[in-house]
């Protein structure tokens, strides 16, 4: 593929994930869904753009997939959608995000990673990012949205551990969203009493999950294959702004000095991790040997 392409690409995917959260706000806010209605249609409208993906790709079927993760995936879309009952979408998304990195690190250094000290200095700012948004105040987010939310991105951050290597991600994606249906469905059936849907939150939770999602995902996979790594995970960085943003447009949501500096903060710090992550990548699998400077011979006995 050629730049631009890959650049639109992924242009798109990032307006895609942060416009999952501004449909979710916006239906939740504004329309009478109910947060597990709001699940159980954006997952099924999700699993069926898959396969329509799929299947337009010549992939035979959309079995793929495992229990597990559907699991993992339900329990992010649920505590998605229930955090956005109190929170912003600029705030849900900054505490959605760094908790999936944090799971992502936390699993690194479960396995024996090593952090360089630029690392630590950007996890410490990253968790004081964290602890600053989430202190007592009139600006702070509601607690139990912001518990939520943090357990979403936890979840998120276990599928995307699970899903790695697993073969065609949108096909494996496709298979996650058609397992996790039923699951959704029966958290809908137990708060059935409490349900309530129109025609305009109805729309949204499609939107969210065909499009945003579904479609999203698609789009991100094409266009993955031919980013590094670094790059994939940096670029992630511009998806709590681009919903922020969309939030204050769309939303008329006020970004706060405490929203602010805190995004500073935990997007700061999480791109020193990544950054630094890479350089110390790239510095052990360079395979030029070491020269000694011009005019100058190694000690006796060395060998250069």
């Amino acid at each position: 593929m050629s730049k631009l392409r890959i650049l639109g690409l992924v242009a798109l995917a990032m307006i895609a994930f942060a416009g999952n959260s501004l449909l979710c706000r916006l239906a939740l806010k504004h329309t009478a869904i109910d947060a597990a209605s709001f699940t159980t249609i954006r997952l099924l409208s999700g699993a069926v753009m898959l396969w329509l993906v799929v299947r337009m790709r010549g992939g035979a079927r959309a079995g793929a997939g495992n229990w597990l993760s559907a699991l993992a995936l339900f329990a992010y879309a649920a505590g998605f959608s229930y955090a956005y009952l109190s929170l912003s979408a600029a705030s849900g998304a900054l505490l959605l995000f760094g908790a999936v990195q944090a799971t992502m690190i936390g699993h690194g250094l479960w396995l024996g990673e090593r952090l360089r000290w630029p690392q630590l200095v950007g996890l410490l700012l990253a968790f004081g990012g964290l602890v600053g948004l989430l202190l007592p105040g009139l600006s702070a987010p509601p607690l139990q949205g912001a518990a939520l939310m943090l357990g979403a991105g936890v979840a998120w951050g276990i599928y995307s551990l699970r899903g790695r290597g697993a073969g065609d991600a949108t096909r494996v994606t496709a298979g996650n969203f058609l397992r996790a249906v039923p699951i959704a469905a029966t958290l809908s059936l137990l708060m059935l009493g409490g349900t309530t849907l129109d025609s305009a939150g109805l729309l949204y939770a499609i939107a969210s999950g065909a499009l945003a999602s579904g479609l999203g995902y698609s789009i991100w996979y094409t266009a993955l294959p031919a980013l590094k790594a670094t790059n994939a995970a940096t670029v992630q960085l511009s998806v709590p702004v681009i919903a922020a943003l969309g939030g204050v447009v769309l939303l008329g949501e006020a970004i706060t000095l405490r929203l602010a500096l805190a995004s500073l903060a935990i997007l700061g710090g999480i791109a020193l991790v990544i950054l630094e992550k890479q350089a110390a990548s790239s510095s052990r699998s360079d395979p030029r040997p070491r020269r000694s400077p011009r005019g100058c011979r190694p000690p006796a006995g060395t060998r250069e």
